[in-house]
């Protein structure tokens, strides 16, 4: 892969498409084509079609994608499964009219069986039911990787698939309604520490960064205390909680985004479609936990004291989500930040 290739990474802005490039620059690439979502709609067909025409990208990378946490998949389920589903027609399609040298296409763990045997291979894809909550993007993602491979069972076409387990990291979405789980438990703990503290600066300089359904730092005080309750962040008599959504027994894998960027250009430079299949690539730590443990670890790097309520009435989502990542190891690649350290990175970088 030559490194004045022009490479084209769809999402560059969002946390796994941002962390590609920084890692891709600082292996010596540096001709990117880039679109802003205002500049380039994935989800209309004419726009993309003309972008490749125009451009003409040696490398993409699809790291676009609508995605959120088990909240945001059970309520847009029509969203998910729709929007991701354009936005790979249309991406994959052009690259292969265009004559793309190599297509990496990011998926989800999820798209396993929702009870497949742990650790999940890459061959359990399509042998059992899906997690109903996640399902729509599921399908979305399995649908990716089933065109890959058939673009190049047809047409000869380079397009891989590598499906990483729980991200996060750098440029992380800490929206409290459509986070995935270890964002929305730093920001949930990080406004509850600031509350136990009477520190409403930092708690308004928050809010100010990211409002929370408009809400921001403006805002009185009873009006902030009304809406941060509502995402289970409580101050009642002198006392802050925070409540959590199901049981906290179900055990999670987590990968530092930085890992996963790592691990993607490592396939782009060393891995070519397979005839064999399944073709996709798991990428994960090899090692899981279960949510309360996780939240245990987030208390402890936020210091936050105060008290946990989990709320299991809400669902738990799959039992257990622990990926086998032999192939990848086999291919040569390990990762190498821990979940204690990444975890530390990221509450230093949010805080901040």
């Amino acid at each position: 892969m030559d490194k004045n290739a022009k490479i084209y990474i769809a999402g560059h802005l969002g946390m796994v498409g941002s962390a590609i490039k920084r890692n891709l620059v600082a292996k010596g690439f540096t001709n990117f084509v880039s679109r802003s979502l205002e500049e380039l709609d994935l989800l209309k067909e004419q726009d993309v079609a003309s972008f490749f025409e125009t451009e003409k990208p040696e490398y993409v990378v699809l790291a676009a994608a609508k995605v959120g946490g088990i909240v945001a998949n059970n309520t847009y389920r029509a969203q998910f499964i729709y929007e991701n589903l354009m936005i790979q027609n249309h991406v994959i399609h052009q690259s292969y009219l265009h004559g793309v040298k190599k297509l990496l296409f990011l998926g989800s763990s999820c798209i396993y069986p929702r009870m497949a045997e742990q650790p999940i291979r890459e061959d359990s894809l399509l042998t059992g039911v899906l997690e109903n909550t996640n399902e729509p993007y599921a399908i979305a993602k399995i649908a990716g990787i089933k065109m890959c491979e058939a673009y190049h069972a047809q047409y000869g076409c380079n397009f891989i698939s590598i499906m990483p387990t729980n991200l996060y990291g750098q440029n992380d979405n800490y929206d409290l309604e459509k986070s995935h789980v270890l964002p929305a438990l730093i920001r949930k703990m990080y406004l509850g520490k600031c509350l136990m503290e009477s520190d409403w600066t930092k708690l308004r300089t928050d809010l100010n960064k990211r409002p929370i359904e408009g809400v921001n730092g403006s805002f009185s005080d009873d009006v902030i205390l009304q809406v941060l309750a509502k995402y289970g962040i409580s101050s009642q008599n002198n006392e802050v909680s925070i409540t959590l959504w199901g049981t906290g027994s179900p055990m999670r894998e987590f990968l530092h985004v930085d890992d996963m960027a790592d691990s993607s250009v490592y396939l782009l430079l060393n891995y070519d479609a397979p005839d064999t299949l399944p073709s996709q690539v798991n990428a994960g730590w090899g090692e899981d936990q279960t949510i309360k443990e996780l939240s245990e670890i987030v208390r402890k790097t936020v210091d936050y004291n105060g008290k946990i309520i989990w709320d299991s009435t809400k669902p738990d989502g799959t039992p257990r989500k622990l990926l086998d990542v032999s192939k990848l190891n086999s291919l040569g690649w390990k990762p190498t930040i821990t979940l204690e350290e990444g975890i530390r990175r990221v509450v230093t970088t949010y805080i901040n």
